[in-house]
């Protein structure tokens, strides 16, 4: 299973925050997530945060389980701009998406959100999910070529 290029990994993380620009714009929290098919190129579904339970990355698992053959699934590679949270780590497990691409970690989404009552951020690392489950996903993350604009969206949002 070829992995994606770096180049390939920005591009699409930056695709994955004009996702979550657009989700800002409809009032929701900024959060983008994209899904890439096994030729790197190819976006099959995108997905904005919807709400607090309805995050990004667990509503895009649930289209795409929905859409698509888990043995699919496992050569797509998810993008999102925060690193998944317990619940869409688990999402993208169930899912059978077989790789994961993220901008900037849960803990630094935790150091700018601090105790905000619309965010309520676990602290549990995505690898520390997967390294408790049973299949070998690839994690690559943060990425540091598109730290400072992801992280522009959501300092600009959680200060408001």
């Amino acid at each position: 299973m070829a992995n994606p290029t770096s180049a390939q990994m920005v591009e699409h993380l930056r695709r994955a925050n004009q996702v979550a620009q657009t989700a800002l714009t409809q009032g929701h929290h900024p959060f983008g997530a994209i899904l890439v098919a096994p030729d790197h190129s190819t976006v099959l579904l995108e997905q904005g945060n919807v709400d607090t339970l309805n995050h990004a990355e667990s509503t895009l698992m649930r289209h795409a389980h929905a859409e698509f053959e888990p043995s699919f699934l496992w050569g797509c590679t998810l993008y999102t701009t925060v690193e998944p949270c317990v619940m869409c780590a688990g999402a993208q497990y169930w899912a059978n998406v077989g790789r994961l691409v993220y901008g900037i970690s849960e803990r630094q989404l935790l150091r700018m959100t601090g105790s905000h009552a619309a965010n309520p951020t676990l602290d549990v690392p995505c690898r520390y999910i997967f390294d408790h489950g049973q299949k070998a996903i690839q994690v690559w993350g943060p990425i540091a070529a598109v730290e400072a604009e992801i992280v522009a969206l959501h300092e600009g949002f959680w200060r408001s």
